[in-house]
This record gives structure tokens, C-alpha cells and sequence, in this order.
């Protein structure tokens, strides 16, 4: 969800997000696909993807979300970690709330860095 609000929000030929996980899910939980459809945005062709080296190579932010001290390092990229909660699993209207959090962070981080 960050990362298509994200590419959504911010000027492409300033920054660009990909999203990838430690351990990644075989599809997108449907809450989230009807969730952000709600909003416009289709990730129903969307696929988890792992996060590798080769993915994160000339990163320079990696926003992570709960994952606390385990969260993954990636050399030379300034991190930070936004507490939220996983929606996989959760009845439709948490994943709303989790999605408009989400919305309102990458919207605070696009106006803080000037990325419109």
C-alpha cells in the first residue's frame, strides 16, 4: 500500500518506491487489494516480492513498518520504521484504518522531502 500511494503521490523523476518484504506472502491479501480499489489504486496483479540486495541497490530510504529490531538493513539507505500494524488477516474495515494511515504517512513524507 506504501509504496503505490507513494508512486501515486510523488513527482517520478524525483523518486520512485518499491515495495518487497522479509518474508513476503505468495499473493497481496484481498482486504488490501479491495481496500486500496476502494481508493482507485489496482494491486490485484500485484505480486510480494523478497527483499534482496539486487532490489535495494542505489536505495537512499527504506521506510519499514513494525518490524521493530528486526528490521532488514540496507547499506547506505537511511531507515525508518513506521509502526503499523500487518492487515493480512484482518476484516476489511482494520485494513481501511491501517490503509488510511498508511496514506497519511506517505503523504506527510512526499510534502516533508518535496517529492511532488
Amino acid at each position: 500500500m506504501a509504496a503505490a500511494f507513494f508512486n501515486a503521490l510523488a513527482d517520478p523523476r524525483k523518486a520512485r518506491a518499491r515495495s518487497a518484504g522479509t518474508a513476503p506472502g505468495e499473493h497481496v491479501y484481498a482486504g488490501v487489494v479491495t481496500a486500496m480499489r476502494e481508493v482507485g489504486i489496482d494491486l490485484g496483479a500485484s505480486r510480494p516480492r523478497l527483499l534482496t540486495p539486487e532490489l535495494t541497490e542505489g536505495a537512499i530510504w527504506l521506510v519499514t513498518m513494525g518490524c521493530g529490531e528486526s528490521c532488514p538493513v540496507v547499506p547506505g539507505a537511511l531507515r525508518e520504521d513506521w509502526p503499523i500494524a500487518d492487515p493480512a488477516g484482518q476484516p476489511l474495515p482494520r485494513v481501511r484504518q491501517i490503509r488510511d494511515e498508511i496514506l497519511q504517512r506517505v503523504t506527510q513524507l512526499v510534502a516533508d522531502r518535496d517529492l511532488r
